[in-house]
Order: structure tokens, then sequence, then C-alpha cells
């Protein structure tokens, strides 16, 4: 069997490559684990000198890579690039303070000395998914190849291309031949190598359904899971915010990647006394931007990924006008080739609308009024997701307070949500479990194992 690799842009194939077959899968495996078992030996130092080779390759052949990224999936070639670099970036994150986050822990007990090593697992299953096809396997696989583990890839099948490459750049990075390996595989066998005795634990980014496939088939086997899942995060802006920068910010936070972003800016909330205003000026700079296709640089955004995205988008939009919400801009595919939508704007949109209960993926802007801060935090908890969100006040203190009683994985006030290799990255609610980045994140793959010395 063949999986192709479509250019979103233009619907005409990439390439096309050929699926692994189950004894290769499994061949795949074991050398793998082969491979774990000689690198949970090497030094931290070994390590970072390789983690550093691999941010230095990344950096050098990023023009390439990045047009692999936009070629495979639609992203514009600048934020294509960005991803490459912000991949490089995680490297030489970890390659620098792993050793400190693993190194063993005292804790003062009843014992002569007691304290807390960190181990790694083994080898670890990675499914992820389309629209970070880099950042989101760098990531995971930084932390978790300095912390002593292995892994394999299960990347989705629309970047079969992009799966191959992360492969290859660290194999020429030095890192050991099969200790970073990319299976491909259609969907339907996640679960059985899930199953397979040599993957200890599994890491997901994708869907509310696929975290829930893979939590149920992770949990008949007692296998440990990290899942960041879908995300409807509220944008919240009060009266005392500072309207042009945030109405900047709001933009960009719905339209990076297209719209395509778990922790993308989705439902927009605002207070009645400067919602014209907000509109105002978040219509003028949406109606500014500019799609030339994606490998040119002046474009501000791509196609969808796949034209299925493009006909759920429009049901939301067209069901959520049939219960009364009003388009201000946009609300249609654009006319040309490629999986192209217009930015489009929403007002009076309801809680009770798809484009506010549904996570869209897409550039839509939904906008809710509400006449208080109580119903704007009583809004943004009214969601099923609990990835991120956004709060815009002048008053720091009030978006301290207000960011506590916000239920989701993190809070940012007047600023964009984006991940950073520093801070934790993670969901709580249907968005998922555990946390990526940052000490917590290395600590997600380890044996935490308690040492008791009389």
């Amino acid at each position: 069997m063949k999986i192709k690799s479509i250019n979103p842009d233009t619907g005409e194939i990439n390439e096309t490559y050929l699926l692994h077959t189950l004894p290769i899968v499994n061949d795949i495996i074991n050398s793998v684990d082969l491979a774990q078992k000689e690198w949970v030996a090497t030094s931290f130092i070994e390590r970072s000198m390789l983690m550093r080779n691999a941010a230095k390759l990344l950096r050098k052949q990023k023009p390439t890579l990045a047009q692999l990224i936009t070629h495979e999936m639609g992203k514009v070639i600048r934020e294509s690039e960005a991803e490459v670099e912000k991949s490089a970036l995680v490297c030489d994150y970890y390659a620098d303070n792993a050793k400190a986050f693993l190194s063993d822990e005292v804790i003062n007990s009843d014992a002569k000395s007691s304290f807390v090593a960190f181990e790694p697992l083994g080898v670890i299953l990675a499914v992820m998914p389309w629209n970070f096809p880099f950042w989101q396997v760098f990531r995971f696989a930084a932390p978790a190849l300095m912390a002593g583990n292995a892994a394999v890839l299960k990347h989705a099948s629309n970047v079969p291309g992009c799966s191959v490459a992360i492969e290859k750049i660290f194999t020429d990075s030095g890192f050991p031949e099969n200790l970073f390996r990319s299976l491909l595989i259609p969907a339907s066998e996640v679960e059985n190598i899930i199953g397979n005795k040599i993957i200890k634990a599994v890491i997901l980014t994708g869907s509310e359904s696929a975290g829930r496939h893979v939590a149920k088939a992770a949990g008949k086997h007692l296998k440990q899971t990290v899942l960041e899942l879908g995300g409807s995060d509220p944008f919240i802006v009060f009266k005392d915010a500072d309207l042009n920068k945030c109405s900047e910010v709001a933009v960009m936070a719905r339209m990076i990647n297209t719209g395509q972003s778990c922790i993308a800016a989705k439902r927009f909330i605002v207070v009645e006394e400067i919602a014209d205003e907000f509109i105002k000026l978040v219509s003028q700079k949406m109606s500014e931007l500019q799609s030339e296709g994606p490998m040119d640089p002046r474009s501000d955004f791509g196609p969808l990924a796949r034209p299925d995205l493009l006909i759920e988008l429009q049901s939301q939009i067209d069901r959520s006008v049939k219960m009364g919400a009003k388009i201000e801009l946009g609300g249609n595919p654009m006319k040309r080739d490629g999986f192209y939508f217009e930015p489009t704007i929403m007002s009076k949109v309801t809680e009770d609308m798809p484009v506010f209960t549904e996570e869209t993926f897409g550039p839509v802007i939904a906008i809710v009024l509400v006449e208080n801060e109580e119903k704007a935090i009583e809004l943004a908890n009214k969601s099923n997701f609990g990835l991120g969100a956004s709060i815009w006040t002048q008053d720091r203190d009030k978006g301290i307070r207000l960011a506590r009683k916000i239920e989701a994985g993190a809070v940012f006030i007047n600023g964009l949500v984006k991940s950073d290799p520093r801070l934790p990255f993670g969901g709580i609610k249907n968005s998922g479990y555990g946390r990526e980045l940052s000490n917590y994140g290395i600590k997600e793959f380890v044996n935490i194992k308690t040492i008791w010395v009389g």
C-alpha cells in the first residue's frame, strides 16, 4: 500500500511513499529497543553534543525543510521557517538544561539518606499531527531523547515527507541509527503498536476523538500517556484594554497557520462598551491580509491543509448563521485553486452556536458580547476544552485575579498564547492531560524513583 503527499495549494501530488508492512514495523520497533538499551548508558555530555548537532542541522537545512512543510500542509513559508527555527531552539534548550532537570533530588526523611532519581522508561510512541509537523515532534523528541529514551513516530498521514525528514535529521546529527524511527502506517495500526510490550508510553497531539482512542488502548495495557488535544481558546477583551495592540494580536492569534492551531484564539469574548471599536479595528486588519500563495514571503495566510477541513468550517459557519450569527467579513471558500477560505469575522454569536461550542480549525473570528467580567469568565469556562486563554486589560492585578479563575492550562495576559520551551504546555478538561516542555515536560517520560538508604 502507498500513501500520498498532496500539496494543499494546488491539489497536486508531491510524492508517494510505501507504507510499512507489519513485519517491517516489528523489525523497526525491535531495532529501536536495542538502540535504547545502549543509549541509556551514554552521558548527558554525549547526548547534549548530539542534540546541539540536530539544532545546527535544522538551521542549516531550514530553507529546504520549510519548503517541505509548506508543500505538504500549506503553511506560508515564513511561518514554516519560523517553525524549523523553533524546533532548533527546543533542541538547544534541552541540550543545555536536561542534566540539571534530571539530577538526583535529595529529600530528607527517616533514612540515613534518601533521594529521587529520574530514569528513562524506554521506547516511547509519538502520535503527531500535521499542523506543526516539525515543532510538535521536536518538542517531544528533544526532552525524551535527552532523558535516555528512544522513540518511534507515527506522524499524520498527510505529512509523510516531514516524518521521514525528521528521522534523517536525528541520524545525520550522529544519534544512533535506530534511536528515533518513523513508522509509515495508517492510524488503524496505532492500537496494535501500543500493545507491543516494547512500547512503554504514548504521547499524542491531535483531536479529542483520537485522544480517547489512544487513551483507551493505552489504559488496556497500563501504559502512561500524555495527551494534547483540541482547544477553543477564549480571547477576552475588557473595556480598559489597549485596543490597537489587542486587535493586532487578535488577528495574529486567529490567523497563525491559517487558524489551524489548537491554541489559536477562537472565541472572542468582548465587553459591550468597546465592541464596535474592536470589530472595526479587527475587520480593518483582517481585510488587509494577503495570500499570494504559501511560497510567497508576502503571504499572510495559506490554504487549509485538507478539503474536508474546508467543508467542516463552512458547515460550522452556515449553521451558526442560521441561528442568528452575522458575517462581518468573508464567510466563504475563496474562488481559486487549492483549499482556501476567506478570513472571516462573525458577530452576534451566542454560546449555543457551533462556532462557539465546537473547535473551529480555520480563519474565523467569532465574537460574543458580554456585559461584565463575571459573564466574561463564565463564558470563557463554558467549554469542554481547557488549553489556553488570553485576557486583555491594562489592570495587571485584575488580569492575574481573573487568570486564576480561567479553566485552562495556560493564561496569557496582554499577549499571544504560545508555547515556549521554558514554560510547561498542556491542557485540562477535553484538551487532554500531562505537560510538555520545561522541566515538567521532560519528567513525563521518566521513572521517578525513590531511593531510600538505611
